[in-house]
């Protein structure tokens, strides 16, 4: 087996790691503190309503749903992820979690519709309001980033803020984004129901 060595004279890493962390900086002026708080609040409401959550997403959005998905767990919630076994039907003023940069992805799509069809509340999370997923939604948090492949709608993205296409490859920067903005929601959600790290502690996981 042959390997290709390229000779330069520093590695990407670095320069990667500051192209990620200067577009979640540029990202928190563009995110809109009210759509933020508006999913807070559904989510506390759920939360005392013992109302079931659903996340849902499609390759590393999924990933970052999964993630958002074990700390809400964590925080007390009733709450699921797409795909899994154990997952139970949605119903009437349970919560759905849609990730989405492009809002286009057909399986998230089509599960939202599912889910709007038994009268269950969407919350969109995406690059794009007016998508097919965003036109779905009862709520939208709009976040900024490239989805996939660079196009032409993705110029404001590219230019505006200094996307680096190659240190930050599809949809790298929509999927750190969200997952820095869910973090933070957590945080948010802890100090809303008087939680405290203790008391995700005792939620962790003790078998694995």
């Amino acid at each position: 087996m042959s390997y290709l060595i390229v000779s330069r004279s520093r590695l990407y890493v670095k320069s990667a790691m500051k192209e990620i962390a200067l577009f979640i900086m540029k990202a928190l002026e563009l995110i809109d503190d009210r759509q933020v708080e508006k999913m807070i609040d559904i989510l506390a409401e759920a939360y005392e309503k013992s109302k079931k959550i659903l996340v849902i997403g499609a390759g590393r959005s999924g990933l970052v749903g999964r993630a958002f998905a074990m700390r809400l767990m964590h925080l007390g919630f009733n709450v699921y992820v797409l795909g899994e076994t154990i997952t139970p039907s949605i119903g009437k003023e349970d919560i759905v979690i849609a990730i989405s940069g492009s809002g286009s992805t057909k399986l998230i799509v089509t599960a939202a519709e599912t889910a709007k069809s038994v009268g269950a509340k969407v919350i969109a999370i995406t690059t794009y309001p007016e998508s097919p997923l965003g036109k779905i939604a009862d709520h939208i948090v709009f976040v900024p980033g490239r989805t996939k492949v660079a196009k032409e709608k993705d110029y404001f993205a590219r230019q505006i803020l200094g996307i680096h296409e190659p240190l930050a490859p599809l949809g790298t920067l929509f999927e750190d984004t969200v997952m820095a903005l869910l973090d933070g929601v957590i945080v948010e959600l802890m100090f809303r129901l008087g939680k405290e790290e203790e008391n995700l502690k005792r939620q962790h996981a003790n078998i694995e």
